[in-house]
């Protein structure tokens, strides 16, 4: 396998992964409800409630909320769905750089630029809404390791690029 064909392999591995969890991310905005109500039960099963309360506490109050929303205010809901709409929309973009990276590596520098910003949202945004900051460490977390595949994706399509420009040994240029 040429180099060429090693890098492209490359890219488009850790673009599939990072493309997986981006969409996966967003899809799990959809049933949010019901997700709070099977990992409630799900860490009452594994008696998380006694090694880490505040967990729970903290789970049990947004499954309230969520319930309280869902039963007479369910419009609200719709803000997450729209949050995983552009999840799935985001995650599309990426195929242009699955397609043709180095012409399309504004996607993903556009992708690490949101990655960083999600540290400055989460501690801007959790303090005013009320989110507890361990909370908030653990969002700012889905920055650092999605920036991580991009990372590496970048770094990947700038070495194909430069062997891309690099002259073919044996033709002529004029």
């Amino acid at each position: 396998m040429s180099d060429r064909a090693a890098l492209l392999k490359g890219i488009r591995t850790w673009l599939a992964l990072f493309v997986v969890c981006l969409a996966l991310s967003g899809a799990t905005a959809f049933p949010l409800v019901h997700e709070l109500r099977w990992t409630e039960d799900l860490l009452r099963a594994l008696s998380v409630p006694k090694h880490l309360p505040a967990l729970t506490d903290w789970i049990t109050h947004v499954r309230q909320g969520l319930d309280t929303a869902d039963a007479d205010y369910p419009f609200v809901l719709y803000g997450t769905d729209w949050l995983a709409f552009a999840h799935l929309v985001i995650a599309v973009a990426f195929y242009g750089p699955y397609r043709d990276p180095v012409r399309n590596i504004w996607v993903v520098e556009f992708g690490m630029i949101a990655c960083a910003g999600i540290i400055p949202l989460a501690l801007i945004c959790g303090p005013i809404r009320g989110i507890p900051f361990w909370w908030s460490v653990i969002d700012m977390s889905f920055g650092v390791f999605g920036v991580i595949p991009l990372h590496v994706v970048r770094k990947k399509i700038k070495r194909l690029e430069r062997l891309t420009s690099e002259p073919v040994p044996g033709l002529a240029t004029a």
